[in-house]
């Protein structure tokens, strides 16, 4: 079978190093309509596709442990599910 050569491929490896979450990390809450940025770490599991890291969002709700951001791409609006370690207050 031929080696695949997808758009993680290789791309992500050397930032998926072992590091503690820091207590901040752990607690970091928001409100719904708090402006975020989407500031992607890769050393986690359950993260946005890499796309759209830097861009900046609206939290429409929360769902578990988990929010729901909508973004503009382009001409469309985006809903993606990300958890609070991969948000950041937008200032």
């Amino acid at each position: 079978m031929r080696h695949s050569k997808g758009f993680l491929t290789k791309r992500t490896r050397s930032l998926k190093k072992k590091r503690t979450l820091t207590v901040c990390d752990r607690v970091r809450t928001f409100k719904v309509d708090d402006r975020v940025l989407i500031n992607v770490k890769p050393y986690r599991e359950g993260m946005p596709s890499p796309r759209y890291n830097g861009k900046s969002g609206r939290i429409v709700e929360r769902r578990g442990n988990a929010y729901v951001v909508q973004i503009q791409d382009g001409r469309m609006a985006k809903t993606l599910v990300a958890s609070p370690l991969h948000l950041r207050v937008l200032k």
